[in-house]
């Protein structure tokens, strides 16, 4: 068991105007991001299952071509290897959280 200080977290640029910090555990991986309003977020898709968290702002998560807006109190299960893309309507803070660990961020 650890105490994780996220403002000690090295911060880490995923695309234009997504900035992340990251908790790696044995099993998963969480991603504190914080996006800028408008930014998009390119079409990709991992071996990872993704569940999607908007703490604040607004976001419009696109999956396999179908928009879903994301705001405070809802949240997206992305099974692996699903086809994903979005774009921040506002300003937002988004938790991601990766199972396994997204090895290609640690």
């Amino acid at each position: 068991m650890a105490e994780v200080i996220l403002e000690a977290c090295e911060s880490k640029t995923l695309f234009p105007g997504y900035e992340a910090r990251f908790i790696h555990t044995d099993r998963m991986t969480l991603a504190y991001v914080s996006v800028e309003a408008g930014a998009e977020l390119p079409e990709h898709n991992h071996h990872n299952e993704q569940v999607v968290n908007v703490l604040s702002g607004e976001f419009e998560l696109v999956v396999e071509g179908t928009p879903h807006v994301l705001k405070p109190g809802v949240a997206y299960v992305i099974p692996p290897n699903v086809k994903h893309s979005g774009r921040a309507r506002s300003e937002c803070t988004i938790l991601d959280v990766f199972s396994p660990v997204r090895e290609d961020w640690l």
